[in-house]
């Protein structure tokens, strides 16, 4: 999945519907808010074997997949209008996570996120 491209195509959408207008920051983030509760109504008052087990319900799977793509959607928005690269945010912020929270054991240590590095090659620290 390319974001970019996947940019570029909401960017089109919108601009096709003349959405632009509503498209600004605060109503994406709003939106996207909006879209993650929808999402978390689903799981609402399932207990957790029954949310673990939605993986094999084609119809509440097909639900699920519905709500993720719609905050997929406002989230690529909402980085776009905000010029904030999703692929260098997420790298940055796993390497954050991985030295805030260290594997458990020295195990677990190959292939550690304080060496990752974006599509560009360039080393983030």
């Amino acid at each position: 999945m390319n974001l970019q491209e996947l940019q570029t195509t909401l960017r089109a959408f919108a601009a096709e519907r003349n959405w632009q207008q509503f498209h600004t920051p605060k109503n994406l983030a709003m939106a996207l808010m909006v879209e993650a509760a929808e999402l978390a109504e689903i799981f609402q008052w399932m207990t957790p074997e029954q949310s673990l087990s939605a993986r094999t319900d084609k119809v509440l799977q097909s639900r699920i997949g519905e709500e993720l793509a719609d905050v997929l959607i406002y989230l690529l928005q909402l980085a776009d209008h905000t010029s904030v690269d999703l692929q260098h945010a997420v790298a940055d912020k796993l390497i954050k996570n991985a030295r805030k929270h260290p594997p458990l054991s020295e195990d677990l240590t190959s292939g550690t996120l304080a060496e990752a590095s974006c599509d560009d090659g360039a080393q983030r620290t």
